[in-house]
């Protein structure tokens, strides 16, 4: 797992006067999960906003694959191999569980859209049970599952996850967690946005942590979670 599959070197974002990334260089391997962990406003997720073409960088470079991302619009990321499944879901309330996910797969032009369909109702089984239902009412942890699910389905090289756990129940998070680790053993790569450090450093390969737009610390996940530092600023002392 050594090849850089996603390479960000000297990344700056700007929101107006506000310098929400600053100098960003980060890389993630094939077949990785990589965790980003910070404070709330780190810019954690705005990185993943800059990778997926949703906010424009001032500085910086983004390379997927050896390609340039940094003046692609958002649905050529897309092509290019990498999903998004944003933070607060961002489901599609009034269309059902199966149309969220057809359009997961819109700029797709191969003939397995059904195969993959059943391949989420597998992984996320309540999803196959609430195909016709609206997704607007189902609970929370269902809207993330159908989420990542939605951003599976354009079949993603790499996977970026914006806090999958947040507002969901103990035991929906195991569930969530689980489901990530298994995504990726299928040969999906991995950049994890996450508020529950603790979880989300013993699924991952290495991890960043980000401070005021900074990365302050780089290392493989086993060491963060025994940094002291990390231990009393993330995972509760």
């Amino acid at each position: 797992m050594s090849e850089a599959l996603l390479a960000i070197h000297g990344l700056d974002v700007y929101y107006g006067a506000v310098h929400a990334l600053k100098g960003v260089a980060l890389d993630v391997r094939r077949g990785e999960i990589v965790t980003l962990i910070g404070a709330n406003g780190a810019g954690k997720s705005t990185l993943l906003r800059a990778i997926s073409g949703l906010v424009r960088p001032r500085a910086g470079s983004i390379r997927f694959d050896g390609k340039d991302l940094l003046r692609l619009p958002a649905h050529d990321v897309v092509v290019a191999g990498i999903s998004h499944a944003p933070e607060g879901r961002a489901v599609f309330a009034n269309l059902s569980v199966e149309d969220n996910l057809v359009l997961g797969a819109y700029r797709r032009k191969d003939g397995e859209v059904s195969r993959d369909m059943d391949r989420m109702y597998s992984l996320f089984p309540r999803l196959g049970e609430r195909k016709r239902q609206a997704s607007g009412t189902m609970s929370g942890g269902e809207q993330q599952m159908l989420a990542i699910a939605r951003a599976l389905m354009s079949r993603p090289r790499l996977l970026l996850l914006d806090e999958p756990s947040l507002g969901l129940a103990p035991l929906l998070v195991a569930d969530i967690f689980r489901t990530i680790v298994e995504i990726n053993r299928e040969g999906t790569t991995i950049l994890l946005v996450e508020q529950n450090a603790n979880q989300a450093l013993k699924i991952a390969h290495r991890g960043y942590v980000l401070e005021t737009g900074k990365v302050a610390l780089a290392d493989d996940a086993a060491s963060l979670l025994a940094n002291p530092a990390v231990k009393e600023a993330y995972l509760g002392g």
